[in-house]
Protein backbone atom coordinates (compact mmCIF):
# COMPACT_ATOMS: atom_id res chain seq x y z
CA UNK A 1 0.00 0.00 0.00
CA UNK A 2 1.53 3.55 -1.01
CA UNK A 3 -0.03 7.19 -0.70
CA UNK A 4 -1.45 9.57 -3.52
CA UNK A 5 -1.93 12.99 -3.55
CA UNK A 6 -4.62 14.50 -5.34
CA UNK A 7 -3.66 17.28 -7.58
CA UNK A 8 -7.06 18.81 -7.85
CA UNK A 9 -6.57 19.53 -3.77
CA UNK A 10 -2.85 20.00 -3.43
CA UNK A 11 -2.03 23.65 -3.15
CA UNK A 12 1.91 22.88 -3.86
CA UNK A 13 2.91 24.12 -0.04
CA UNK A 14 5.11 21.13 0.59
CA UNK A 15 4.43 20.67 3.66
CA UNK A 16 3.97 16.72 3.09
CA UNK A 17 7.74 16.83 1.07
CA UNK A 18 9.01 18.28 4.18
CA UNK A 19 7.64 15.26 6.74
CA UNK A 20 8.17 12.24 4.27
CA UNK A 21 11.03 10.58 6.56
CA UNK A 22 12.40 8.84 3.34
CA UNK A 23 12.55 11.61 0.57
CA UNK A 24 9.70 10.31 -1.39
CA UNK A 25 7.62 13.09 -2.07
CA UNK A 26 8.57 16.01 -4.54
CA UNK A 27 7.62 18.67 -6.56
CA UNK A 28 5.45 17.44 -9.83
CA UNK A 29 4.24 19.73 -12.48
CA UNK A 30 0.99 20.37 -11.07
CA UNK A 31 1.35 19.40 -7.96
CA UNK A 32 3.50 17.39 -5.54
CA UNK A 33 4.31 13.54 -6.25
CA UNK A 34 4.75 10.06 -3.97
CA UNK A 35 6.92 7.96 -5.08
CA UNK A 36 5.55 4.75 -4.74
CA UNK A 37 8.57 2.37 -4.45
CA UNK A 38 10.09 4.55 -2.35
CA UNK A 39 7.21 5.58 0.36
CA UNK A 40 6.81 3.31 3.60
CA UNK A 41 3.07 3.66 4.40
CA UNK A 42 4.09 5.61 7.44
CA UNK A 43 1.31 8.27 7.09
CA UNK A 44 3.28 11.42 8.18
CA UNK A 45 2.71 12.84 4.66
CA UNK A 46 -1.20 12.51 5.18
CA UNK A 47 -1.05 13.61 8.84
CA UNK A 48 0.39 16.94 7.93
CA UNK A 49 -1.51 17.73 4.63
CA UNK A 50 -3.36 20.53 5.29
CA UNK A 51 -5.93 20.46 2.52
CA UNK A 52 -6.78 16.58 3.09
CA UNK A 53 -5.37 15.88 -0.58
CA UNK A 54 -3.23 12.50 0.18
CA UNK A 55 -4.50 9.29 0.75
CA UNK A 56 -3.88 5.74 0.72
CA UNK A 57 -4.08 4.19 -2.90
Amino acid sequence: MAYVINKDECISCGVCEGECPVGAISAGDDAYVIDADECLSCGACMDACPQEAISEE
